[in-house]
């Protein structure tokens, strides 16, 4: 190992059943040369010119250990640049570690890069059992499943025609149809269903979650957070090529939030040295049910409290509070703020209060958790407080989802 990497940092994914590991990655570094010159000419001028370096080294890499077991869907989370791709093209194969090593077991079947495996001078037809022989298939098999691939695909008439004429989303939805036709053990997924229209992107999803059922294994890079939390068992952050953090979905997001604006900071105090980048602070949120004790499941009808406090360092002539509720999928189901509400705050001077009352409450069962936040007047955020309290609702026995309404049924004669 490079003694000019980061210092090692070990995580494990792993599941109480202990299943069987298909992935094992032990110690994995990348690394990219960067050229600085961009040109022959360059190339030349710069040559044998003492003390200048035209290139560096990238670690997008530095020992990454991880454990994927069977049937589980993990979802990789990190800024840009943080080594989210490179991890999952090393899973896959595409590119080969610096060091360490990678273990995987089972057909892969991988959806990495727009178009990746499609040949731009072929035709649909044409790319699908190249694309179907790269991930394994025999031409017999793909000849079964061609139809079924079209079909799922809806590309039509255009399966004979070249893909270089093709749309960005024709590519997404062909290369994705040929995947999961492949009968993959482990299915690797980089950001590509965002380009698809939103009926593609519903099947997709829906294809997914059948392979979950079916105790398939699926490796899921997405900057929808939401979708993260709702698809995953598991996720890991990872930031300049290391990993963070591993656990549950929802703290993998709260994790990785944080990281964001930790960078966000760290922007703000290079840009203006001396001026303090945070100047204003959520010091304190708490939720409550009046009459009820700490702990104590929320009731339907029950009127919620949240009572949060802030601080400024400096005097602040106008500001504003509010708060978002939202599940623990990280779907808003709630949120206000004191200027819809009418509520002109004193100006702040240090700290102060705010406390909302929401009445007769009618979420739908189960976690929820309450962010806070202050404001400038035309509603960009000086401070927040993510997940700031929790509280859980009574499970509703007549109905699910994130509200609570009186339904009624009958039946109709025919």
């Amino acid at each position: 190992m490079n003694t000019d990497q980061p210092s090692p940092l070990h995580a494990s994914v792993t599941s109480p059943a202990d299943p069987p590991t298909v992935v094992s990655i032990e110690n994995v570094s990348k690394k990219f040369v960067i050229r600085k010159d961009n040109s022959l000419k360059e190339r030349l001028v710069t040559l044998g010119r003492a003390g200048r370096r035209n290139s560096e080294e990238f670690w997008a890499l530095s020992d990454v250990s991880l454990e994927i077991p069977a049937g589980s869907t993990i979802g990789l989370l990190g800024p840009n640049g943080s080594g989210k791709s490179t991890l999952l093209k090393a899973i896959g194969g595409i590119i080969e570690p610096t060091s360490g090593s990678i273990r995987r077991r089972g057909r892969l079947a991988a959806l990495l890069e727009l178009g990746a495996g499609f040949h731009p001078d072929l035709t649909g037809r044409e790319n699908v059992f190249l694309n179907a022989s790269i991930l394994g298939l025999s031409q017999a098999e793909t000849e079964d499943k061609f139809d079924d691939i079209l079909t799922f695909s809806g590309i039509g008439d255009f399966i004979d025609t070249q893909v270089k004429f093709y749309s960005s989303g024709m590519y997404v939805r062909l290369a994705f149809a040929v995947a999961i036709h492949t009968d993959p053990d482990v299915l690797l997924v980089d950001e590509v269903l965002a380009v698809g229209d939103e009926a593609f992107q519903r099947k997709c999803l829906d294809k997914i979650r059948e392979f979950q059922q079916q105790g398939r294994t699926i490796i899921l890079v997405s900057h929808s957070l939401g979708q993260v939390q709702e698809l995953c068992d598991r996720a890991v952050v990872l930031s300049k090529g290391e990993v963070m953090f591993q656990g549950s979905a929802a703290d993998a997001v709260k994790n990785f939030r944080d990281i964001l604006e930790g960078r966000r900071v760290a922007e703000a105090e290079a840009q203006s040295p001396d001026v303090e980048a945070t100047p204003g602070h959520v010091t304190a949120t708490e939720v409550r049910a009046e009459g009820r004790a700490p702990g104590e499941e929320f009731q339907p009808g029950d009127t919620l409290v949240v009572r949060m406090e802030f601080s400024h360092t400096t005097p602040l002539e106008r500001w504003h509070s509010g708060f978002k509720i939202e599940t623990n999928l990280g779907t808003q189901v709630y949120g206000t703020d004191s200027r819809m509400l009418g509520l002109d705050h004193e100006p702040l001077r240090g700290t102060a209060a705010v406390e909302y009352r929401l009445d007769n409450i009618q979420f739908g069962g189960g976690p929820y958790f309450v962010h806070s936040f202050m404001a400038e007047p035309n509603g960009a955020h000086i401070a927040i407080q993510r997940q700031a309290a929790r509280f859980v609702m009574a499970d509703d026995d007549h109905a699910s989802g994130v509200v609570r309404v009186d339904a009624t049924v009958r039946a109709l004669s025919a």
